[in-house]
Protein backbone atom coordinates (compact mmCIF):
# COMPACT_ATOMS: atom_id res chain seq x y z
CA UNK A 1 0.00 0.00 0.00
CA UNK A 2 1.30 3.64 -0.83
CA UNK A 3 1.98 5.51 2.27
CA UNK A 4 0.37 9.56 2.48
CA UNK A 5 1.78 12.18 4.55
CA UNK A 6 -1.00 14.25 6.07
CA UNK A 7 0.54 17.84 6.47
CA UNK A 8 -0.10 19.75 10.45
CA UNK A 9 -3.05 21.58 9.16
CA UNK A 10 -4.82 18.89 8.17
CA UNK A 11 -4.13 16.38 10.76
CA UNK A 12 -6.99 17.96 12.64
CA UNK A 13 -9.77 16.01 10.37
CA UNK A 14 -7.08 12.44 10.82
CA UNK A 15 -6.94 12.33 14.63
CA UNK A 16 -4.05 14.00 14.78
CA UNK A 17 -2.25 10.97 12.46
CA UNK A 18 0.75 12.16 10.11
CA UNK A 19 0.59 9.49 7.99
CA UNK A 20 -1.29 6.88 6.73
CA UNK A 21 -1.60 3.75 4.24
CA UNK A 22 -4.11 3.24 1.32
CA UNK A 23 -4.04 0.80 -1.69
CA UNK A 24 -4.90 2.73 -5.16
CA UNK A 25 -3.44 2.52 -8.24
CA UNK A 26 -3.45 6.51 -9.19
CA UNK A 27 -3.90 9.45 -7.19
CA UNK A 28 -7.60 9.89 -8.31
CA UNK A 29 -8.48 6.73 -6.67
CA UNK A 30 -6.53 7.54 -3.57
CA UNK A 31 -8.18 10.73 -2.92
CA UNK A 32 -11.41 8.98 -3.28
CA UNK A 33 -10.37 6.37 -0.60
CA UNK A 34 -8.47 8.76 1.75
CA UNK A 35 -11.82 11.07 1.68
CA UNK A 36 -13.63 7.48 2.48
CA UNK A 37 -11.62 6.86 5.70
CA UNK A 38 -11.08 10.26 6.88
CA UNK A 39 -14.95 12.20 5.40
CA UNK A 40 -13.73 15.55 7.09
CA UNK A 41 -11.13 15.58 4.95
CA UNK A 42 -12.93 15.66 1.37
CA UNK A 43 -13.90 19.32 1.25
CA UNK A 44 -10.24 20.15 1.63
CA UNK A 45 -9.25 17.44 -0.62
CA UNK A 46 -11.81 18.64 -3.61
CA UNK A 47 -12.95 21.81 -5.29
CA UNK A 48 -16.28 22.74 -5.95
CA UNK A 49 -15.66 21.68 -9.52
CA UNK A 50 -14.50 17.82 -8.21
CA UNK A 51 -10.74 19.07 -9.34
CA UNK A 52 -8.17 19.09 -6.76
CA UNK A 53 -7.85 22.76 -5.46
CA UNK A 54 -5.35 25.07 -6.44
CA UNK A 55 -3.73 25.94 -2.84
CA UNK A 56 -3.07 22.09 -2.47
CA UNK A 57 0.20 20.24 -4.13
CA UNK A 58 0.59 16.67 -3.93
CA UNK A 59 4.16 14.89 -4.83
CA UNK A 60 4.19 11.54 -5.42
CA UNK A 61 7.99 10.58 -4.45
CA UNK A 62 9.77 13.97 -5.22
CA UNK A 63 7.55 14.75 -8.19
CA UNK A 64 4.76 17.29 -8.44
CA UNK A 65 1.42 15.44 -9.95
CA UNK A 66 1.03 18.60 -12.20
CA UNK A 67 4.26 17.76 -13.55
CA UNK A 68 3.25 14.42 -14.44
CA UNK A 69 -0.38 13.12 -15.54
CA UNK A 70 -2.41 14.91 -12.55
CA UNK A 71 -5.25 12.94 -11.02
CA UNK A 72 -4.23 9.77 -13.29
CA UNK A 73 -0.88 10.04 -12.35
CA UNK A 74 0.05 6.16 -11.49
CA UNK A 75 0.88 4.85 -7.59
CA UNK A 76 3.03 2.36 -6.83
CA UNK A 77 2.79 0.13 -3.25
CA UNK A 78 6.15 1.40 -2.35
CA UNK A 79 4.93 4.81 -3.35
CA UNK A 80 5.17 8.30 -0.53
CA UNK A 81 2.17 10.53 -1.25
CA UNK A 82 2.83 14.19 -0.23
CA UNK A 83 -0.55 16.29 0.46
CA UNK A 84 1.15 19.92 1.30
CA UNK A 85 -1.54 22.72 1.04
CA UNK A 86 -0.31 26.36 1.60
CA UNK A 87 -0.23 28.08 4.94
CA UNK A 88 -1.03 31.89 5.54
CA UNK A 89 1.19 33.47 8.38
CA UNK A 90 3.99 31.73 9.91
CA UNK A 91 7.44 32.78 9.90
CA UNK A 92 7.48 36.25 8.13
CA UNK A 93 5.32 34.41 5.35
CA UNK A 94 7.94 33.15 4.01
CA UNK A 95 7.09 31.00 1.16
CA UNK A 96 7.95 27.85 -1.18
CA UNK A 97 8.19 27.34 -5.26
CA UNK A 98 6.99 24.72 -6.05
CA UNK A 99 10.58 23.39 -6.74
CA UNK A 100 11.63 24.19 -3.72
CA UNK A 101 8.61 22.00 -1.96
CA UNK A 102 9.81 18.86 -3.81
CA UNK A 103 13.66 19.64 -2.90
CA UNK A 104 12.68 19.73 0.40
CA UNK A 105 10.06 17.07 0.62
CA UNK A 106 11.84 14.62 2.52
CA UNK A 107 11.95 17.48 5.39
CA UNK A 108 8.54 18.52 5.48
CA UNK A 109 7.07 15.13 5.39
CA UNK A 110 8.73 14.32 9.21
CA UNK A 111 5.80 14.90 11.67
CA UNK A 112 8.74 16.39 14.43
CA UNK A 113 9.76 19.18 11.40
CA UNK A 114 7.38 19.86 9.13
CA UNK A 115 6.99 23.08 6.52
CA UNK A 116 7.26 25.53 9.77
CA UNK A 117 10.66 24.56 10.52
CA UNK A 118 11.72 24.22 6.93
CA UNK A 119 10.54 28.10 6.91
CA UNK A 120 12.85 28.81 9.57
CA UNK A 121 15.69 27.22 7.74
CA UNK A 122 14.67 29.34 4.80
CA UNK A 123 14.44 32.40 7.13
CA UNK A 124 17.80 31.62 8.82
CA UNK A 125 21.58 33.22 8.37
CA UNK A 126 24.33 31.40 8.94
CA UNK A 127 28.13 32.09 9.23
CA UNK A 128 30.75 30.06 8.65
CA UNK A 129 34.22 30.36 9.65
CA UNK A 130 36.67 28.32 7.55
CA UNK A 131 35.57 26.50 4.65
CA UNK A 132 37.86 23.91 4.96
CA UNK A 133 38.26 20.19 6.77
CA UNK A 134 34.92 21.21 9.01
CA UNK A 135 33.48 24.09 6.52
CA UNK A 136 33.50 21.59 3.54
CA UNK A 137 30.54 19.07 4.83
CA UNK A 138 28.66 21.79 7.10
CA UNK A 139 28.34 24.41 4.50
CA UNK A 140 27.40 20.99 2.01
CA UNK A 141 24.68 20.20 4.33
CA UNK A 142 23.91 23.13 5.31
CA UNK A 143 22.97 24.59 1.86
CA UNK A 144 21.04 21.17 0.84
CA UNK A 145 18.96 21.45 4.01
CA UNK A 146 17.80 24.83 2.74
CA UNK A 147 19.74 27.44 5.19
CA UNK A 148 18.12 30.53 3.28
CA UNK A 149 21.48 32.68 3.81
CA UNK A 150 25.44 31.48 4.26
CA UNK A 151 27.96 33.78 4.62
CA UNK A 152 31.69 32.17 4.16
CA UNK A 153 34.85 33.71 5.29
CA UNK A 154 38.07 32.14 4.13
CA UNK A 155 41.61 34.01 2.97
CA UNK A 156 43.04 30.84 1.60
CA UNK A 157 42.99 29.19 -2.01
CA UNK A 158 42.36 25.67 -2.77
CA UNK A 159 45.39 23.24 -2.45
CA UNK A 160 46.25 19.96 -3.40
CA UNK A 161 46.37 19.14 -0.08
CA UNK A 162 43.66 20.32 0.89
CA UNK A 163 41.32 17.47 -1.46
CA UNK A 164 42.05 14.53 0.83
CA UNK A 165 39.49 15.72 3.54
CA UNK A 166 37.86 19.23 2.45
CA UNK A 167 35.34 17.25 -0.05
CA UNK A 168 33.61 20.75 -1.07
CA UNK A 169 37.02 21.07 -3.60
CA UNK A 170 37.89 19.49 -6.43
CA UNK A 171 40.86 19.32 -8.68
CA UNK A 172 39.44 21.86 -11.32
CA UNK A 173 39.63 24.47 -8.62
CA UNK A 174 42.95 24.60 -6.85
CA UNK A 175 44.82 28.07 -6.78
CA UNK A 176 41.13 29.32 -6.59
CA UNK A 177 39.78 31.51 -3.40
CA UNK A 178 37.88 28.93 -1.11
CA UNK A 179 35.22 31.02 -0.88
CA UNK A 180 34.63 31.29 -4.31
CA UNK A 181 34.89 27.53 -5.42
CA UNK A 182 32.35 26.85 -2.28
CA UNK A 183 30.05 29.03 -3.67
CA UNK A 184 29.94 27.32 -6.95
CA UNK A 185 29.42 23.94 -5.33
CA UNK A 186 26.92 25.15 -3.02
CA UNK A 187 25.08 26.81 -5.53
CA UNK A 188 25.38 23.57 -7.83
CA UNK A 189 23.37 21.81 -4.77
CA UNK A 190 20.92 24.68 -4.21
CA UNK A 191 20.22 27.22 -6.40
CA UNK A 192 17.56 28.36 -3.88
CA UNK A 193 19.81 29.76 -1.22
CA UNK A 194 21.94 32.79 -1.03
CA UNK A 195 25.58 32.69 -0.62
CA UNK A 196 28.05 35.59 0.43
CA UNK A 197 31.68 35.37 0.45
CA UNK A 198 34.37 36.99 2.31
CA UNK A 199 37.75 36.51 0.82
CA UNK A 200 38.82 38.08 4.08
CA UNK A 201 41.09 36.87 7.15
CA UNK A 202 38.35 36.93 10.20
CA UNK A 203 39.55 39.49 12.50
CA UNK A 204 38.79 41.38 15.22
CA UNK A 205 38.57 44.54 12.91
CA UNK A 206 35.71 43.06 10.72
CA UNK A 207 34.50 40.36 13.13
CA UNK A 208 31.72 42.26 14.67
CA UNK A 209 30.68 43.76 11.29
CA UNK A 210 30.23 40.13 9.88
CA UNK A 211 28.99 38.45 12.46
CA UNK A 212 26.10 41.47 13.35
CA UNK A 213 24.60 40.88 9.59
CA UNK A 214 23.62 36.76 10.59
CA UNK A 215 21.44 34.64 13.07
CA UNK A 216 24.54 32.22 14.32
CA UNK A 217 27.99 31.11 13.66
CA UNK A 218 29.66 28.25 13.20
CA UNK A 219 33.12 27.81 13.60
CA UNK A 220 35.10 25.58 11.71
CA UNK A 221 38.48 27.29 12.17
CA UNK A 222 41.54 25.37 12.94
CA UNK A 223 44.05 27.96 15.36
CA UNK A 224 43.53 29.11 19.05
CA UNK A 225 43.86 32.82 18.72
CA UNK A 226 40.52 32.85 15.72
CA UNK A 227 38.95 30.08 18.00
CA UNK A 228 38.76 32.26 20.89
CA UNK A 229 37.84 35.56 18.79
CA UNK A 230 34.65 33.83 17.44
CA UNK A 231 33.59 32.79 20.90
CA UNK A 232 34.30 36.31 22.28
CA UNK A 233 32.76 38.32 19.01
CA UNK A 234 29.96 35.88 19.59
CA UNK A 235 29.11 36.67 23.37
CA UNK A 236 29.51 40.17 22.79
CA UNK A 237 27.06 40.26 20.66
CA UNK A 238 24.49 38.00 21.86
CA UNK A 239 24.98 35.15 19.13
CA UNK A 240 24.87 31.54 19.33
CA UNK A 241 28.45 30.02 18.12
CA UNK A 242 28.39 25.93 17.23
CA UNK A 243 31.27 24.99 17.95
CA UNK A 244 33.86 22.09 16.04
CA UNK A 245 37.29 21.06 16.40
CA UNK A 246 39.44 17.70 15.06
CA UNK A 247 42.96 16.75 15.40
CA UNK A 248 44.42 13.44 14.04
CA UNK A 249 41.68 10.62 15.03
CA UNK A 250 39.73 13.02 17.73
CA UNK A 251 37.08 15.86 17.41
CA UNK A 252 34.58 18.08 19.78
CA UNK A 253 31.12 19.82 19.32
CA UNK A 254 29.46 21.60 21.20
CA UNK A 255 26.98 24.71 21.01
CA UNK A 256 27.92 28.09 22.57
CA UNK A 257 26.27 31.22 24.29
CA UNK A 258 22.86 29.50 23.42
CA UNK A 259 19.87 31.66 24.57
CA UNK A 260 17.16 29.34 26.04
CA UNK A 261 14.55 30.85 28.40
CA UNK A 262 16.43 34.70 28.71
CA UNK A 263 19.89 32.79 29.63
CA UNK A 264 22.67 32.18 28.17
CA UNK A 265 24.28 28.86 28.70
CA UNK A 266 27.95 28.24 28.74
CA UNK A 267 30.72 29.81 25.95
CA UNK A 268 34.23 28.61 25.08
CA UNK A 269 35.86 30.42 27.74
CA UNK A 270 33.92 27.97 30.40
CA UNK A 271 35.70 25.44 28.91
CA UNK A 272 39.03 26.29 27.78
CA UNK A 273 39.53 30.13 29.91
CA UNK A 274 42.98 30.09 28.46
CA UNK A 275 44.45 28.49 25.39
CA UNK A 276 47.52 25.89 25.75
CA UNK A 277 51.41 27.18 25.56
CA UNK A 278 51.86 27.33 21.95
CA UNK A 279 53.04 24.25 20.23
CA UNK A 280 51.76 21.96 22.84
CA UNK A 281 48.39 20.97 20.08
CA UNK A 282 50.02 21.05 16.41
CA UNK A 283 47.50 22.68 13.77
CA UNK A 284 46.23 19.89 10.77
CA UNK A 285 49.39 21.18 9.10
CA UNK A 286 51.56 19.86 11.59
CA UNK A 287 49.91 16.57 13.40
CA UNK A 288 47.71 15.78 10.63
CA UNK A 289 44.12 14.41 10.18
CA UNK A 290 42.32 11.60 9.46
CA UNK A 291 40.59 12.60 5.71
CA UNK A 292 37.01 11.16 6.46
CA UNK A 293 37.11 12.50 10.34
CA UNK A 294 36.02 16.25 9.57
CA UNK A 295 32.80 14.63 7.34
CA UNK A 296 31.93 12.93 10.43
CA UNK A 297 32.36 15.93 13.19
CA UNK A 298 31.41 18.65 10.51
CA UNK A 299 28.36 16.73 9.84
CA UNK A 300 27.47 16.80 13.75
CA UNK A 301 27.92 20.35 13.94
CA UNK A 302 25.37 21.16 10.90
CA UNK A 303 23.00 18.83 12.74
CA UNK A 304 23.36 21.15 15.84
CA UNK A 305 23.19 24.03 13.58
CA UNK A 306 19.63 22.76 12.11
CA UNK A 307 18.51 22.31 15.93
CA UNK A 308 19.27 25.61 16.62
CA UNK A 309 17.41 27.12 13.54
CA UNK A 310 14.41 25.01 13.77
CA UNK A 311 13.98 23.92 17.67
CA UNK A 312 13.66 20.38 17.17
CA UNK A 313 15.38 18.30 19.87
CA UNK A 314 17.56 18.77 22.63
CA UNK A 315 20.52 21.75 21.45
CA UNK A 316 23.79 20.64 22.67
CA UNK A 317 24.59 23.27 25.17
CA UNK A 318 26.49 22.48 28.33
CA UNK A 319 27.50 19.98 26.84
CA UNK A 320 30.69 19.13 25.22
CA UNK A 321 30.23 15.69 22.97
CA UNK A 322 34.12 13.69 22.33
CA UNK A 323 34.35 11.42 19.52
CA UNK A 324 37.47 9.32 18.67
CA UNK A 325 38.34 7.36 15.56
CA UNK A 326 39.89 4.60 16.39
CA UNK A 327 38.17 3.37 19.34
CA UNK A 328 34.93 4.59 18.09
CA UNK A 329 33.41 5.97 21.28
CA UNK A 330 31.50 8.99 21.85
CA UNK A 331 31.54 10.79 24.88
CA UNK A 332 29.09 13.45 26.33
CA UNK A 333 30.86 15.82 29.12
CA UNK A 334 28.57 18.51 31.16
CA UNK A 335 30.04 22.10 30.91
CA UNK A 336 28.45 24.64 33.16
CA UNK A 337 29.41 28.32 33.36
CA UNK A 338 32.20 29.84 35.57
CA UNK A 339 32.23 32.72 37.66
CA UNK A 340 35.66 33.30 37.03
CA UNK A 341 35.03 33.79 32.85
CA UNK A 342 36.37 36.74 31.71
CA UNK A 343 33.88 37.82 29.24
CA UNK A 344 30.13 37.25 31.44
CA UNK A 345 31.60 35.86 35.23
CA UNK A 346 30.96 37.78 38.24
CA UNK A 347 33.67 39.93 37.27
CA UNK A 348 34.42 40.34 33.55
CA UNK A 349 37.29 42.17 32.50
CA UNK A 350 36.75 41.71 28.21
CA UNK A 351 34.09 44.02 27.75
CA UNK A 352 35.74 44.59 23.80
CA UNK A 353 37.67 42.51 21.42
CA UNK A 354 41.36 41.62 22.42
CA UNK A 355 44.89 41.24 20.38
CA UNK A 356 44.51 37.31 20.55
CA UNK A 357 47.78 36.84 18.53
CA UNK A 358 48.82 38.08 21.60
CA UNK A 359 46.83 36.51 24.18
CA UNK A 360 47.38 33.04 22.52
CA UNK A 361 50.93 33.61 22.56
CA UNK A 362 51.04 32.88 19.07
CA UNK A 363 54.79 34.96 17.91
CA UNK A 364 55.73 35.43 21.09
CA UNK A 365 60.03 34.64 21.43
CA UNK A 366 60.29 33.05 24.78
CA UNK A 367 63.76 32.73 24.40
CA UNK A 368 65.19 33.75 20.56
CA UNK A 369 65.87 31.15 19.00
CA UNK A 370 68.81 31.05 16.00
CA UNK A 371 66.90 30.40 11.93
CA UNK A 372 68.09 29.80 8.92
CA UNK A 373 66.08 30.84 5.61
CA UNK A 374 66.01 28.48 2.85
CA UNK A 375 68.12 30.28 0.92
CA UNK A 376 70.58 30.48 3.48
CA UNK A 377 70.85 26.55 4.02
CA UNK A 378 70.81 26.43 0.21
CA UNK A 379 74.40 28.42 0.04
CA UNK A 380 75.55 26.17 3.39
CA UNK A 381 75.15 23.43 0.77
CA UNK A 382 76.94 24.79 -2.06
CA UNK A 383 79.80 25.46 0.17
CA UNK A 384 80.05 22.19 1.91
CA UNK A 385 80.35 23.71 5.34
CA UNK A 386 80.28 21.36 7.87
CA UNK A 387 77.16 21.24 9.59
CA UNK A 388 74.65 18.49 11.09
CA UNK A 389 71.25 18.16 9.78
CA UNK A 390 68.56 16.78 12.21
CA UNK A 391 65.00 16.06 10.46
CA UNK A 392 62.46 15.40 13.77
CA UNK A 393 59.62 14.45 11.85
CA UNK A 394 58.01 11.06 11.82
CA UNK A 395 59.24 7.94 9.84
CA UNK A 396 56.65 7.98 7.41
CA UNK A 397 57.08 11.51 6.60
CA UNK A 398 60.69 10.79 5.76
CA UNK A 399 59.97 8.02 3.42
CA UNK A 400 57.71 10.59 1.28
CA UNK A 401 60.18 13.14 1.04
CA UNK A 402 64.13 13.45 2.97
CA UNK A 403 67.39 15.49 1.99
CA UNK A 404 69.07 13.73 4.29
CA UNK A 405 70.17 14.40 7.54
CA UNK A 406 69.84 12.23 10.84
CA UNK A 407 66.08 10.86 11.64
CA UNK A 408 64.96 11.69 15.29
CA UNK A 409 61.37 12.06 15.81
CA UNK A 410 60.62 15.10 18.00
CA UNK A 411 58.86 12.40 20.02
CA UNK A 412 62.49 10.81 20.86
CA UNK A 413 64.31 14.07 20.31
CA UNK A 414 65.47 14.67 24.25
CA UNK A 415 66.48 10.48 25.10
CA UNK A 416 68.60 10.93 21.95
CA UNK A 417 69.80 14.70 22.37
CA UNK A 418 73.74 12.57 22.65
CA UNK A 419 73.36 12.45 19.32
CA UNK A 420 73.56 16.12 18.70
CA UNK A 421 76.99 17.83 18.19
CA UNK A 422 77.85 20.32 19.58
CA UNK A 423 80.75 21.50 18.06
CA UNK A 424 79.24 22.39 14.99
CA UNK A 425 76.53 24.51 13.43
CA UNK A 426 73.46 22.20 13.72
CA UNK A 427 70.32 22.62 11.25
CA UNK A 428 67.17 20.94 12.56
CA UNK A 429 63.99 20.66 10.41
CA UNK A 430 60.21 19.23 10.13
CA UNK A 431 57.22 20.03 7.57
CA UNK A 432 56.83 23.66 7.67
CA UNK A 433 58.88 24.53 11.13
CA UNK A 434 56.81 24.08 13.59
CA UNK A 435 58.24 20.59 15.26
CA UNK A 436 61.73 22.00 14.62
CA UNK A 437 61.30 24.92 16.56
CA UNK A 438 59.82 22.58 19.34
CA UNK A 439 62.41 20.45 19.56
CA UNK A 440 65.24 23.37 19.40
CA UNK A 441 63.50 25.15 22.80
CA UNK A 442 63.55 21.21 24.64
CA UNK A 443 67.14 20.88 23.55
CA UNK A 444 68.37 24.27 24.87
CA UNK A 445 66.49 24.06 27.90
CA UNK A 446 67.22 20.31 28.59
CA UNK A 447 71.26 20.25 27.57
CA UNK A 448 71.85 24.50 26.76
CA UNK A 449 72.68 23.97 23.21
CA UNK A 450 73.57 26.82 21.37
CA UNK A 451 74.51 26.22 18.21
CA UNK A 452 70.71 24.80 17.15
CA UNK A 453 69.54 26.66 13.99
CA UNK A 454 65.56 26.09 12.67
CA UNK A 455 64.90 25.62 9.11
CA UNK A 456 62.10 28.27 8.45
CA UNK A 457 59.58 27.25 6.37
CA UNK A 458 60.73 23.23 6.77
CA UNK A 459 61.41 21.24 4.00
CA UNK A 460 58.15 21.98 2.06
CA UNK A 461 58.91 25.52 1.44
CA UNK A 462 63.04 24.44 0.79
CA UNK A 463 61.93 21.83 -1.81
CA UNK A 464 59.13 24.02 -3.29
CA UNK A 465 61.80 26.71 -3.76
CA UNK A 466 64.37 24.60 -5.09
CA UNK A 467 63.70 21.48 -6.13
CA UNK A 468 60.04 21.56 -7.21
CA UNK A 469 60.26 18.79 -9.32
CA UNK A 470 60.36 16.38 -5.94
CA UNK A 471 57.53 14.88 -3.98
CA UNK A 472 56.11 16.52 -1.11
CA UNK A 473 53.31 15.87 0.84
Amino acid sequence: MATIFIPTPLRKFTANAAKTEIEAQTIKSLLEELSIKFPELKRYLYAPDGKIPSFINIFVDEEDIRNLDMENTQVKKESVVSIVPAIAGGIDDITFTKGELARYNRHIIIPEFGLEAQKKLKKSKVLVIGSGGLGSPLLLYLAAAGVGTLGIVDFDVVEDSNLHRQVIFGVSELGIPKVEAAKKRLLEINPYIQINVYNERFTKENAMRLIGDYDLVADGTDNFPTRYLVNDACVLSNKTNVYASIYQFEGQVSVFNYQANGVFGPNYRDLYETPPPPGLVPSCAEGGVLGVLPGIIGSLQALEVLKVITGIGEVLSGKLYTFDALSFQSRTFKVGRKKSNPLNGENPSIKELIDYEEFCSVGKIESKIKEISAEEFRELLEKEEDFQLIDVREPHEFEIANIGGELIPLGTIISQGEKIERDKKVVVLCKVGGRSEKAIRALEEQFGFSNLYNLKGGIIHYLNTFHPEMETY
